[in-house]
């Protein structure tokens, strides 16, 4: 017989005397009910005083009145000797025997030894190493999503837009459908749409790549552990940050993470915060519009959004907790560190897979349909014009989008273009970067954009292959970028043509000059505005519709004050752009 054998044969669990004692009467009780005899008698009485909601109702209704009336009454005289904290009692008892056969059965040597996870916590979760090390972490995270995974997103760009374009009209041609509205529909609505989205994959497969690797090998929760300190000034503990993190991939899962939060007051702290944190769809508009305006400092440009974003958490987070929660008490930091592990390749690539193909599905549902809608609204003509063939500006889309324009003149960006992507973005943010590449690709096709020469099957295929070959290359000598080793001989960049000339003529027409001022506060007004309706329904669910509406309005205000402050204060400092 071992150790512990002999420990339970000698002291079997028990809980304290009043417990014990309304659970045998309940335990008796329900043995004798037909319709709850089909569980065990003593689990259930103990499920029912920990306050499980599912089974107390099935017991209620099962049980009968008389049932009913005696568990009410157990429960009314236990809680008026624990209170609240019933369910708490029975789960302490439990570690409590726990505890006590642990003592006597295990041996431990007087010193722990020192593991290979310790030696590293020593480094990574060191008082002043901590946080620069994280920034490190997070500085190579987004180098490989901006100049490691920038040359597949070129490839996929082109291979849309060219051959899969050429392809498309091909077919039509063969049915008799070539040169007309569908034509259009397919060309300049769906795969201009949708696939100028889906050019992204490469970027968001390279971040959930990066945090695989974070969160199988360990480091992700030593993150929690080192910010702790950060999101105290937040009225927060490290748990919070979390949440935070899985909010750099998609807020909606974020704010239900939130739920592992004990304190109500964290939890609705941490999902108004959540939304700060740049989720992937909007990494594509960062991408565009920096790769258009910044193309020699994409990737800093794109760094410095993501801590703007953990900078303005960390003053609202200050500011909320002064104003409308400085009266809720702050709860205890408790976090597990696991051990170190090495990340396997399945896990990886599940990880990556799961996430990515969540994000095409949602370019195959909402994208896609709101994609539809903006080229029927393109289509359409206001005044002069046939269906399909009126130009941009004459479009229902830009009467639309030009009734908001006046409330983004003052930031630098005030244009239907631009109104009418932002306003689109409130469904999805990822929808933002498909609406621009319609509008002003468009305009390109518009001012005299030379069209594609004639290629056959092989040549496009021949082309696929060889691009991506190109593209593979590019990629493994930016690698060495990361560490400031550039093997990418410096070109000087072409004149602007098609899109990228469009989406510039547009900013530098609506900020009197000021373009890369003004794309600069584009990229942070996107950073900060209402997040999609799909977080917004997550925080209504969670929190109830006045937080909901805490979120929509005031990210919108301070999205809006944010943009202002950087382009009229650009303005006013005489910077050129």
């Amino acid at each position: 017989m071992t150790t512990v054998e002999m420990f339970i044969n000698q002291a079997p669990f028990r809980y304290p005397s009043p417990i014990e004692t309304e659970l045998n009467h309940l335990a008796e009780l329900f043995a004798q009910t037909p319709a709850l005899a089909v569980y065990p008698s003593r689990w259930l009485a103990i499920q029912a005083l920990e306050g499980d909601e599912s089974l107390l109702n099935d017991i209620r209704e099962l049980g009968g009145p008389a049932v009913a009336a005696a568990l009410d009454a157990s429960l009314e005289r236990l809680h008026a000797i624990y209170g609240d904290d019933l369910d708490v009692a029975l789960v302490d008892q439990r570690y409590r025997f726990v505890h006590t056969i642990a003592t006597q059965a295990v041996r431990r040597p007087v010193e722990a030894p020192v593991t290979l996870s310790d030696r590293i916590d020593r480094v990574v979760t060191h008082r002043w190493l901590g946080i620069p090390i994280f920034l490190a972490v997070m500085w190579v995270v987004f180098k490989l999503t901006t100049d490691v995974a920038a040359p597949f997103v070129d490839w996929l760009d082109g291979v849309l837009s060219g051959p899969v374009s050429r392809w498309t009209v091909a077919l039509l041609a063969m049915v008799g459908a070539d040169g007309g509205w569908v034509e259009s529909l397919l060309v300049d609505g769906v795969i201009a749409g949708v696939g100028g989205v889906l050019a992204f994959v490469p970027v968001l497969l390279s971040l959930y790549f990066a945090l695989a690797l974070l969160e199988d090998s360990g480091y992700m929760a030593r993150a929690a552990f080192v910010m702790d300190r950060l999101m105290r000034a937040l009225g927060l503990h490290g748990k919070s940050f979390l949440p935070m993190i899985v909010g750099f991939g998609c807020s909606v899962p974020a704010i239900y993470a939130t739920r592992t939060l004990d304190s109500r007051r964290d939890r609705i702290l941490t999902g108004l915060l959540v939304p700060f944190m740049s989720c992937s769809a909007r990494l594509p508009v960062y991408v565009l519009i920096a790769m258009v305006f910044f193309p020699a400092s994409a990737g800093q440009v794109i760094f410095g959004l993501y801590l703007t974003g953990i900078v303005v958490a960390v003053g609202m987070g200050a500011l909320l907790r002064q104003t409308l929660f400085r009266r809720e008490p702050q709860a205890p930091f408790v976090l597990e560190l696991p051990p170190y592990r090495m990340p396997t390749l399945r896990g990886v690539w599940r990880q990556m897979w799961e996430r990515t193909s969540s994000f095409v599905r949602k370019a195959g549902t909402i994208i896609l349909a709101t994609s539809i809608v903006v080229w029927l609204l393109l289509a359409m003509p206001i005044g002069e014009g046939a269906f399909a063939e009126t130009p941009v500006d004459q479009s229902a889309f830009a009467a639309v989008a030009n009734a908001a324009t006046p409330v983004f003149a003052p930031l630098g960006f005030g244009r239907w273009e631009t109104s009418g992507a932002l306003v689109t973005g409130l469904i999805a943010k990822e929808v933002v970067v498909g609406t621009l590449m319609q509008v002003y690709g468009g305009a390109a096709e518009e001012d005299g954009a030379p069209g594609d020469e004639p290629a056959t099957l092989a040549d496009d295929l021949s082309g696929i292959v060889n691009s991506f070959g190109a593209a593979v290359a590019d990629a493994l000598r930016a690698l060495p970028g990361i560490v400031g080793i550039n093997l990418v001989e410096a070109e000087e960049e072409p004149v602007a043509e098609g899109l990228a000339a469009a989406i510039r003529t547009g900013f530098a027409a609506s900020s009197g000059g000021h373009s890369t001022l003004a794309a600069l506060a584009f990229l942070v007004f996107v950073l900060l505005y209402t997040p999609c309706v799909a977080a917004l329904a997550a925080n209504r669910h969670e929190f109830g519709t006045p937080w909901m509406l805490v979120s929509l309005l005031g990210q919108f205000a301070i999205a809006w004050l944010a943009a202002f402050l950087v382009f009229q204060g650009g303005v006013l400092l005489g910077m050129q752009g």
